[in-house]
Order: C-alpha cells, then structure tokens, then sequence
C-alpha cells in the first residue's frame, strides 16, 4: 500500500458542525471507500437513529458520540451486506511480530498482525466494531486498509 493508503483512516468533521455528519477524504484511492461508508453514515443519521430534530438538523446537530455510532454501524452494514447477508469478518491489527518472513517474502510489518473476527449476527459485528470503533478512526491505524481487508474476507476470496 502506498504512503496515502497507510494514513487513511476515517476521520469526520468537526462535531456541531455545518458538515459534522461528512467523513474527510483525502485525494486518490481510498476515496471511493470513504465515498461507499459516507452513504451509509448518512442513511443511519437520517433515517435510522432516533431524535425529534427535523432531516435537516439531523445531519448537522452530530455530536462526536453519533459520529462514532453513525460510523459503526456504516462498517457494520457494508460487512453484513458483503457477506450475504449471513456473516461479516472483521479486521483488527494484533501486537507487534516476532519471527521472520520466509525467504523471498518481505515483511509488511502490517498485513502480518492482522487477525480476524467472524460474526454470523450483525448485531454482534456491530457492537464489536463499536468496541473497537479506534481502530478505524485513529491517526495512524490504517482505518481504511483494515475495512478493506474486511470487506474482502466478508465477501469470501471465492466471491
């Protein structure tokens, strides 16, 4: 992955802001993911989560809770549906390797601590991602790599 990809990670706008409800995306690759998750965001903020506000106000009345409940539940419903519907694999990075690559294989020192999570009830990969929500939003987590990642062994390498 290139220097772009690894910083990727998904970030929103200010809280109670005008734009509170966007995720900021950078330039290249990673902005069709960004793009895909944003649609989902807005689908949970304005039709899914429970307020008295108008549609309006909905998007721009987003504290950094719903941010963080909005995005969750984005993840969670692209790995659902990626899955068919019957499960959603989720990508996490572990501690830090301890043995060598194999000759002729050069180390990443990323994909290689990346562990799996299989859930088959979306609620459970829900509440999972919302545990571990940091993971996808932190400054230098490689947020977008890992939902990559996820999307990938969701949708199975077969499909």
């Amino acid at each position: 992955f290139s220097c772009e990809w690894a910083a990727a990670h998904f970030r929103f706008r200010p809280p109670h802001s005008d734009l509170a409800y966007a995720l900021e995306a950078g330039k290249g690759g990673t902005r069709a993911i960004l793009v895909a998750v944003q649609a989902h965001v807005i689908t949970y903020l304005l039709f899914t989560r429970e307020t008295e506000c108008t549609h309006l106000e909905r998007l721009c009345q987003v504290g950094r809770w719903e941010q963080r409940q909005a995005l969750a539940t984005a993840l969670a419903e692209t790995l659902w549906a990626a899955g068919g519907g019957s499960r959603a694999v989720v990508c996490l990075v572990t501690a830090p390797i301890t043995r060598m690559p194999r000759e002729g294989y050069r180390a990443s020192r990323f994909t290689e601590r990346i562990q799996l999570f299989e859930f088959s009830e979306k609620a459970a990969a829900q509440g999972f991602i919302s545990d571990h929500i940091n993971c996808f939003k932190g400054e230098g987590s490689h947020g977008v790599i890992l939902f990559l990642y996820s999307l990938l062994f969701s949708r199975t390498l077969e499909r």
